[in-house]
């Protein structure tokens, strides 16, 4: 059976797949990144795991892996095959494609941003699945998105479009990691909302999902934090449809994992702020945490596509 090898590079652990051309995931395997080892432990590690799902599917399926596609995290350059920066995972100008390309053995590889095929894979696959246009929000320790349009990600001219946790939401607001003020992942993110709400219930150790759990309770300190980051968090979806115009907006990562705590005033929110703009369907993603390993292994599906067609 045909395969493409599907590998997801996280901060602390890597999801992969053995992935069929329909999206069936044929197996999966996960893996530590070993990031406490340092960056060429990493990088080995990586060529190590592609390699060994190599071997698996050969020894599965009786034949080699058609092409492999890799969602790394940071700045990367797509065209080039370079991963260019990682904070957490330390490398810069990594030759990430030509690295896996040369361990397995001249194999087609792709390389994608982790949010960007996570968000190609809600689309073709998951949440966003028969619709034309739509935007994937992922809120987690920061917030990054994707642009969907007509089964593909729109990158944009220099590879950052979808960066919706860096628009600036409340002018003047807390600094961000990127130098400016006020972006909405200092604001909506998974860890704005457990800083939140580590100091308004004077626990230190307090995080979002303790958040979520006192909302549920109704907590009135909890539901002032929590509806401040829905208030900024339904300010940038505003935005963002008054540019994009997408029917949906679907919203993943650790905070979507709260459910009608968060979508119920969330959708409420996004409705009161509307005024001309088509209202959007607000969804929770479906694929959860194994997104960006299916993202990958659709890039490296439509790598050969490509290929075959030039």
């Amino acid at each position: 059976m045909k395969h493409v090898i599907a590998l997801d590079v996280g901060g602390t652990g890597m999801k992969a797949a053995l992935l069929a051309q329909d999206g069936s995931v044929l197996f999966e395997a996960r893996r530590p990144t070993g990031r406490e080892h340092g960056t060429d432990a990493v990088v080995a590690t990586i060529l190590d795991f592609a390699a060994d799902l190599a071997e698996e599917g050969l020894r599965r399926f009786g034949q080699a892996p058609s092409a492999a596609g890799v969602a790394v995290p940071g700045t990367i350059d797509e065209k080039n095959g370079i991963a260019v920066f990682s904070a957490n995972l330390g490398w810069r100008d990594l030759p990430m494609r030509k690295l896996l390309g040369e361990r397995l053995g001249g194999l087609p590889v792709a390389l994608g941003h982790d949010v960007r095929t996570g968000g190609l894979a809600e689309g073709r696959l998951g949440a966003g699945r028969g619709v034309d246009r739509f935007l994937f929000i992922a809120l987690g320790t920061g917030i990054a998105g994707a642009i969907g349009i007509e089964g593909r990600i729109e990158a944009g001219a220099h590879g950052y479009g979808g960066e919706i946790g860096h628009v600036v939401v409340r002018p003047g607001g807390p600094a961000c990691g990127c130098g400016a003020k006020g972006c909405l992942e200092t604001l909506a993110s998974a860890s704005a909302v457990s800083r939140a709400w580590a100091g308004a219930s004077g626990d230190p150790a307090a995080d979002a999902a303790d958040c979520a759990t006192a909302v549920l309770a109704g907590d009135p300190a909890a539901l002032t934090v929590w509806q401040q980051a829905v208030d900024a968090l339904a300010d940038g979806i505003v935005l963002a449809q008054s540019l994009l115009d997408p029917s949906t907006v679907i919203v993943g990562g650790g905070l979507a994992e709260a459910g009608d705590t968060l979508f119920t005033p969330l959708r409420a929110a996004v409705a009161e702020r509307l005024t001309f703009q088509m209202p959007p369907k607000v969804v929770p993603a479906m694929l959860k945490d194994t997104a960006a390993s299916l993202g990958a292994g659709l890039l490296a599906w439509d790598l050969l596509s490509t290929e075959v067609t030039a």
